[in-house]
């Protein structure tokens, strides 16, 4: 082989090995590998059969990109960091599993069975999204990975940040053939304890996230949410959405009336509220549902959780870079954090967090994307039947998925 011939090899090695390592949503496994407290962080890539593509990292159990079908083919649908540095530095829950108990516990302490436990207090002495280190802040195992799912485990001590228990937390990513990336969870203790574990991604589907997502049409199947005091602390009380800017059981965009004078959507600057459902029974329910017109792209979310704490992303003012080095404007985002109440612990009407050795804690999130923006009419409701089985929209609608009420 010539000299000329060996720089020529040498040269496409060097252009096709990085393109070989990048995933389909441009990030590059090898920016995602650091040593945190003395454990290997990664970036995991799963895939269905129609060329979905979610990456995960083991740092938080976080979703870093969702490759969603649209109009004009797969694009990422989460907001997030290109490489592992900014993930552990800058505080930011992209992506993340927010535990042990997402949103706040006033007081930052609570009795279970006679005993009070006193966690980490923060701010105004409350605890919020688990305290530090929360879950989305450390680096969990990995257990096992096929070419479409991923499972994670994360052993919290007992005592971290106050909370009593060794628990086990074992959370898989599953992409199925029917376009749903689906979380299910199940934790373990040793003790009495309380949990309240969620995902946190922030979503723009319009896959522009340099856009906001105002134009975002959302039908969100509850009567009513859960109500703040002035400290953003839940009160207690529950407020009908029939009448209010809160009220999402027809179909309308985002931003309609996230700006009206109103005292609750003051208190938090726009929409940042849990949206109380009828699912008592921990049933896998369609619960809410998200559309682009523009994008040609619909997000079904599906929850076995009694509420889904809904957030337009107030927080993000445009000074922070993400993946393609797009500044995250604001409300370029919206997350469906399917979930308990806050603050459980301190309100015994509110569904129960408790979790006793012997028991097994399981809970189940479904993203599912279709590129039809047909719009239901009315509420939306139905338990998943069959997810999972490779159909498209028109068999999800016969199988009776989603059904239409009047």
């Amino acid at each position: 082989m010539t000299k000329k011939a060996i720089a020529i090899h040498i040269l496409m090695l060097l252009i096709c090995m990085p393109l070989a390592a990048q995933t389909r949503s441009g990030l590059s496994p090898e920016a995602f590998v650091m040593d945190v407290n003395g454990k290997n962080t990664a970036l995991y890539t799963i895939t269905n059969s129609n060329g979905m593509e979610a990456c995960i990292t083991n740092f938080g159990a976080r979703l870093v990109s969702l490759m969603a079908p649209g109009r004009n083919g797969m694009e990422d649908v989460v907001l997030g960091f290109d490489n592992i540095n900014d993930y552990v530095s800058l505080k930011q829950n992209f992506g993340a599993t927010v535990g042990r108990y997402i949103g706040r516990i006033k007081g930052a302490h609570f009795v279970l069975d006679g005993k009070e436990y006193q966690l980490q207090g923060f701010g105004k002495g409350n605890i919020s999204h688990g305290g530090t280190p929360g879950f989305a802040n450390v680096v969990w195992d990995m257990v096992s990975k096929t070419d479409s799912s991923l499972t994670l485990r994360y052993l919290s001590p007992d005592g971290e940040a106050g909370f009593p228990g060794n628990l086990t937390v074992i959370l898989t990513y599953t992409l199925s053939a029917a376009n749903a990336l689906k979380i299910d969870y199940e934790a373990t203790t040793d003790k009495p304890t309380v949990l309240n574990i969620s995902n946190h991604s922030f979503f723009n589907i319009s896959g522009h996230p340099e856009k906001d997502i105002l134009h975002e049409e959302l039908m969100v199947k509850s009567k009513k949410i859960a109500t703040f005091d002035a400290q953003k602390n839940l009160d207690g009380g529950f407020r009908k959405v029939k009448g209010t800017p809160f009220d999402f059981r027809n179909p309308k965009s985002i931003g309609q009336d996230i700006d009206q004078d109103d005292e609750q959507l003051a208190i938090t600057k726009g929409y940042d509220h849990s949206f109380v459902l009828k699912n008592r029974k921990g049933e896998l329910l369609l619960q809410a549902l998200l559309t682009d017109q523009e994008a040609g792209r619909q997000m079904l979310v599906y929850t076995t959780e009694p509420a889904l704490h809904i957030y337009t992303a107030n927080g993000l003012k445009g000074n922070q870079k993400g993946k393609r080095g797009i500044a995250y404007p604001h409300r370029s985002a919206i997350c469906f954090e399917a979930m308990h109440l806050a603050d459980s612990p301190n309100h015994p009407e509110f569904p129960s967090t408790v979790l006793r050795p012997g028991e097994t804690w399981h809970s189940t999130t479904v993203y599912q994307f279709t590129t039809s923006t047909r719009q239901p009419t009315t509420c939306l409701t139905g338990p998943v039947t069959v997810f999972g089985l490779g159909i498209g929209l028109a068999g999800l609608l016969v199988a009776g998925i989603v059904s239409l009420i009047k």
